[in-house]
């Protein structure tokens, strides 16, 4: 079907097409820009807020100035005693990382309470006020005294210490308003911490040198004593150190001859037990299983076997030829068979006997082994006692003799220490008077303030933009409820009186006509009647096989515009030469009566109760248009619309009509569009801009999703153009009179006449109020 003349063209969304819902929180520079353009002035003005305040704040604070002063930590001070005479301080001789603690140690001892209190001593800073209160040169000070304990904690939050990198110096600085007083305190400051460092250093030195010399004479006592007891200990015992080693090498070599023969006995008395035991198993009955390593050794043995069974092999030829038992050459051959079975028998019993008395000497050796080895393993345990007291007193003895020299050599070395006062940290370079200030620093401090100011006013566009969860335009309709998008229907401002102003629409204001609803009728060719065109279009592209024939218009709340969009579709449907019902199934709070101002007494719930469509279907203005109003008000609404008799009505209003338009209540606080929707080729989801929250409509759409609705898309209503949404986006427009023909002219006279007549039924009270 071809569109009016004059309709707008927009994109039209494809049905196999699915929307992808966007992340939610997801910002992009565009969404950025877009919120900061548009709140702008609350941006502008943190930002000018911001920067005033860090200006303000920057021109009233007091000059700071710093006085620098560079010392030398000197890891190898000069040595006039030579290298062996240790000084006073020395870092040794490691690598930088390898003393940083030391190094970090002394940058606390310069900011500590007893450099920073002999500070104050000698300066006198307790009683000065100008020092206190950090006032500028020419300030009167006032007169103020305070504990030392105060005024150095507040000489230390003045001083800071920074490493030089990658040497060993280091920068003290001292902050004060006052250039003269932080050159004179910072002066002052570091010829203490140097003269502090030599006079710890020396102290700790003599205080070692006395505990050593102390040290000495007990380590003198104790090493004698040591002594004497070793030699105490060997003239006892009778041993000197080399016979114990000799001795302990003996037993050691003898424990291992007599292991060695112990095992050599036991593996020949394991040997022999083992023979004995498979003799043992011969038996009388077949004396010729033998074992294999007896029948080698013993040609006996091996001869009476072998006599045994020639004798038994005689015997069974004999049997074989037929002879009995009884003939005489088979009783020779059992005779003889017998007597070599009981020589042989005879004979294992003798080497069962042999091996008898071989296992009990085997047995008597390996005892008299056992006892030798463990007299052998005792005297080399007591041997082990002796060495290890000889030992433990050697060991004391040598320790003592070597912690003696040591304390001894430590001695006259501190004495040498302390008569020489060398430090090794030295002042490299004295403070100077400062001559600018450091603080503040007005240019780099307004240029922060500034910069703060725009990312502050930025984050409070963005904050304004963030809480707003109102849907406002077609991408965040797509995104956020995952519908295609249908169109939009600009703001109609309904509330002029007739005879105001002109209805025609202004470039970016607000429509204002009697009767917002028909303004499609009134104005074919508004902008607004433009938009209900490309509604239409985009609807009839949704399904070009199988088209909506009936639509149901809801919205997930009250007051959106449901009825507004309904009426427009219907219009515009008509327009296209369609014969088009209008049908309000808002049973709680109808209003198509009001529209097309009808009377409500007749309706859907006559119809359906009376089975007579007829009377409900009422004609109007707009042509090939049919309204159905609601009727008198049920008790049930949601029931009534859920019953046969409802699906019966709408199937007669279908067979009449081409297209079939459906208003109703909302979806989420009431179940009457739920119901609808399972009856309906298609649901329109009607969103008011600025209005319509994302949570509000994300419930309404999982509503239709848990009942299968078919979604036919979303309408975005009540659009204004004059917000920053919607500039340089979106252009809906109409040049006066570019779409009006011929036809079009001739017909404004007659609209005049029918507008004034609806107006002067207003005046009346045209139609009736629908029952409570």
């Amino acid at each position: 079907m071809t569109d009016a003349p004059g309709t707008s063209t927009l994109t039209t969304p494809k049905p196999t097409q699915a929307v992808e819902r966007a992340p939610e929180g997801a910002l992009s520079p565009a969404v950025v820009w877009q919120m900061v353009r548009k709140y702008w002035s609350t941006a502008l003005g943190a930002a000018l807020v911001v920067s005033l305040a860090a200006t303000f704040n920057t021109l009233g604070q007091v000059k700071i100035y710093q006085a620098q002063s560079t010392i030398l930590f000197d890891p190898n001070p000069p040595r006039p005693l030579g290298q062996k005479v240790e000084n006073i301080v020395d870092l040794g001789s490691g690598s930088f990382w390898d003393n940083r603690e030391y190094y970090e140690t002394q940058y606390k001892i310069i900011q500590s309470m007893k450099v920073t209190t002999a500070v104050v001593s000698e300066l006198g800073l307790q009683h000065d006020g100008g020092f206190l209160g950090n006032l500028p040169p020419g300030t009167p000070s006032p007169d103020t005294s305070v504990p030392e304990e105060i005024a150095a904690e507040v000489l230390r939050s003045r001083i800071k210490v920074d490493p030089v990198k990658e040497s060993r110096l280091a920068v003290i600085k001292l902050e004060d308003a006052d250039p003269q007083r932080a050159q004179r305190i910072l002066n002052v400051l570091v010829d203490t911490y140097v003269q502090q460092n030599l006079d710890d250093a020396v102290t700790s030195t003599a205080t070692a040198a006395d505990w050593l010399r102390s040290q000495l004479d007990k380590l003198k006592v104790d090493l004698e004593s040591s002594e004497m007891a070793l030699h105490e200990y060997k003239e006892t015992k009778n041993i000197l150190s080399v016979a114990i080693d000799d001795q302990s090498n003996m037993l050691r070599e003898e424990m291992k001859q007599l292991n060695d023969t112990l095992t050599t006995v036991r593996t020949r008395k394991e040997e022999f037990q083992a023979r004995r035991d498979e003799l043992a198993k011969v038996k009388g009955e077949n004396p010729t299983d033998l074992p294999a390593s007896e029948l080698l050794e013993s040609h006996v043995l091996m001869g009476l076997r072998t006599s045994y069974e020639e004798a038994i092999r005689t015997r069974d030829g004999l049997l074989g030829e037929g002879k009995g038992r009884n003939y005489p050459d088979v009783k020779e051959a059992d005779a003889r068979a017998e007597a070599a079975k009981k020589a042989l028998l005879a004979e294992v019993k003798n080497i069962q006997r042999a091996l008898d008395k071989d296992l009990a000497v085997l047995k008597r050796q390996e005892a008299g082994l056992s006892g030798l080895f463990e007299r052998s393993k005792k005297q080399a345990l007591d041997l082990n006692l002796l060495e290890i007291e000889y030992n433990r007193l050697r060991r004391s003895k040598e320790n003592n003799e070597k912690l003696y020299s040591l304390v001894l050599e430590r001695t006259k070395e501190s004495d040498l220490a302390r008569v020489l006062r060398v430090n090794n940290i030295r002042v490299l370079d004295r403070p100077l008077v400062p001559r600018a200030p450091v603080r503040p620093q007005v240019t780099r401090s307004i240029a922060i303030g500034v910069f703060l100011g725009v990312l502050l006013g930025i984050a409070t566009a963005l904050a304004r933009g963030l809480l707003d969860r109102s849907l406002k335009t077609p991408d965040e309709v797509e995104k956020d409820l995952g519908l295609p998008f249908l169109g939009l229907l600009p703001e109609i401002d309904d509330g002029a009186k007739p005879g105001a102003h002109s209805p025609r629409r202004q470039r970016g204001k607000p429509v204002r006509v009697m009767n917002s609803e028909l303004i499609v009728h009134e104005q074919p060719t508004s902008g607004i009647a433009e938009a209900a065109r490309t509604i239409r279009t985009n609807l009839l592209f949704m399904a070009p096989d199988k088209p909506y024939r009936t639509l149901l218009i809801t919205s997930a709340g009250p007051s959106e515009g449901k009825t507004t969009v309904a009426t427009c579709i219907a219009i515009v449907m008509a327009q296209a030469g369609q014969k088009v019902a209008l049908i309000d199934c808002d049973l709680r709070r109808p209003r198509v009566h009001r529209v097309f101002r009808k009377t409500s007494e007749v309706g859907v719930t006559t119809a359906m109760l009376e089975d007579s469509l007829d009377e409900a279907v009422l004609e109007t203005d707009v042509p090939n248009l049919s309204v159905i109003p609601a009727g008198p008000i049920p008790p049930n609404p949601a029931e009534l619309l859920h019953s046969e008799k409802f699906k019966k009505f709408l199937d007669d209003v279908k067979k009449r009509f081409d297209r079939v338009i459906i208003d109703s209540p909302p979806i989420v606080p009431v179940t009457d569009a739920a119901v609808l929707s399972t009856l309906v080729d298609g649901t329109v989801l009607v969103v008011r801009a600025f209005k319509t929250t994302k949570d509000l409509a994300r419930h309404a759409v999982r509503a239709l999703q848990d009942i299968s609705a078919t979604k036919a898309g979303a309408v975005l209503n009540a659009v204004n153009f004059n917000r920053d949404e919607y500039k340089y986006r979106y252009y809906y427009y109409r040049r006066e009179g570019y779409y009006e023909g011929e036809d079009a002219a001739a017909a404004r006279p007659a609209r005049k006449a029918a507008r004034a007549k609806a107006a002067a039924e207003d005046e009346h009270g045209a139609g009736s109020a629908p029952p409570a």
